[in-house]
């Protein structure tokens, strides 16, 4: 009688690991991109009356988000490896400070609400994209 197949050990990354990584540098891209050249439009989309804030601080959360959705899609192993590490802490931290700013009343409640969700959909993507890490 002969042995049974071994089970065949992969070292490609989870499927669902990547999805979750493209997922969310898609995300990061198109949320940068409208911060960094529409920040009158980014600011809209969160409730800030149009003039009410600088666009400057748009245009920094734009930059740094696009970077880094491009670093999550880079073909260097070691520089995503780094996207995917940090993107768990970063998105964590918005995930807090958007339910934060709606139990302080900084923010409308709805906006809170939504904020809170669209931050907490990153995060279990960030965790996700973990998978593809060694």
């Amino acid at each position: 009688m002969a042995p049974a197949p071994r089970r065949r050990e992969t070292s490609t990354p989870s499927r669902l690991g990547d999805a979750a990584r493209v997922t969310l540098a898609a995300i990061r891209i198109f949320n940068g991109t409208v911060g960094l050249v529409a920040p009158a439009v980014a600011a809209r989309r969160i409730g800030t009356e149009p003039g009410a804030a600088p666009h400057y601080p748009w245009r920094l959360f734009g930059i740094r988000t696009v970077i880094i959705g491009a670093e999550l899609l880079s073909r260097d192993p070691a520089l995503r490896a780094k996207a995917v590490r940090i993107a768990l802490p970063i998105h964590a931290i918005d995930t807090a400070s958007a339910a934060l700013g709606g139990l302080r009343g900084e923010t409308p409640r709805r906006t809170s609400v939504m904020l809170t969700l669209v931050s907490g959909t990153n995060t279990v993507l960030a965790l996700l994209a973990r998978r593809t890490l060694r």
